[in-house]
């Protein structure tokens, strides 16, 4: 696995702070309430910012396969 910057680590501590003290915000402008949802808006954050995050994994599509 793919390792974080230290930069991107302090933007992601940054993001779930703001989400622990009940601030953070989707972009629909609802309040996160999911644990879950708040590291993926903290990863997606630091990704913007252009800081070092590892790639996302892919899943092997099971269902699509054709017969």
């Amino acid at each position: 696995m793919g390792k974080y910057s230290e930069k991107a680590q302090e933007k992601i501590a940054e993001v779930m702070q703001e989400f622990k003290k009940g601030k953070l915000k989707s972009s629909s402008g609802d309040k996160v309430t999911k644990r879950d949802q708040a590291i993926a808006i903290a990863i997606s954050e630091a990704d913007s910012e252009g800081l070092k995050v590892p790639n996302q994994k892919k899943e092997a599509k099971k269902n699509n396969k054709k017969k």
